[in-house]
């Protein structure tokens, strides 16, 4: 999903094209007079489609104040972490430090939770081999990776957290049925209530767009949470802030 065009396009643009478009459609296309009962299930649907979407776009924007969290939180973990090897020799901590380093470009600054959970352990299973088998004192940097376990367990609850595909299926149908009943009802020719169809039709379908973006994480919002991870490693883990 990361892929599509979608996520990658500014929502300002985004704004002017769908404003364009339905007012377009808003003056071309024919109308009707709705019956009584007709809108009584246009005010029906629109309910539903408000109440569906409002939990949802309010949960991912909670999905993303939280993981601003952990991740400034997975960020401390590592700095801290990366300070007590500078105490290592050079034959533990060089190698040590590179895992750190590899782990947080893969797992956090590229995202791939796979190669990043292969990396952690990596770090794990070197703390414990060199224990063992150099007697080095690396019991308070183990502890703390293995500590930082927890974050890193929310850390991936929150990245699966997303929208499910059953849930984008009802709203895209809510949603093409209010967008129908708003472009088809008849204006009485007015011009001032064509271009307020316009821009009824450009907010509801703004507020998908912005689900789509958070809940790929390409929000504008949802970008600045990743500064942390980039920071430690363009500074060599001088600082993350």
């Amino acid at each position: 999903m990361k892929s599509l065009l979608l996520t990658k396009i500014r929502l300002s643009w985004y704004l002017m094209f769908f404003l364009g478009l339905y007012t377009l459609l808003a003056f071309t296309l024919p109308h009707a007079t709705l019956t009584s009962s007709a809108l009584t299930l246009f005010s029906v649907n629109s309910f539903l489609y408000g109440f569906y979407i409002a939990p949802i776009l309010a949960g991912q924007k909670a999905r993303i104040e939280e993981m601003h969290k952990i991740i400034r939180s997975e960020a401390n973990a590592l700095f801290a972490i990366m300070l007590d090897t500078k105490k290592l020799p050079d034959r533990l901590r060089d190698p040590l430090q590179d895992l750190i380093e590899e782990y947080t470009k893969v797992g956090l600054v590229q995202r791939n939770l796979t190669k990043g959970e292969e990396k952690y352990e990596e770090i794990i299973t070197f703390c414990i081999d060199a224990k063992h088998r150099d007697q080095a004192d690396l019991e308070p940097i183990l502890t703390k990776v293995v500590a930082n376990q927890q974050n890193r367990t929310l850390f991936h609850m929150q990245m699966k957290n997303a929208v499910y595909s059953n849930e984008w299926i009802i709203m895209a149908t809510l949603f093409s049925i209010t967008l129908g009943f708003i472009l088809f009802i008849d204006k009485g020719g007015s011009v001032i209530f064509t271009l307020v169809t316009a821009l009824l039709c450009t907010g509801l379908t703004m507020l998908l767009v912005v689900l789509v973006k958070l809940s790929t994480l390409t929000h504008k919002k949802a970008k600045t949470m990743w500064a942390p991870a980039k920071k430690l490693l363009d500074s060599r883990f001088y600082r993350f802030d």
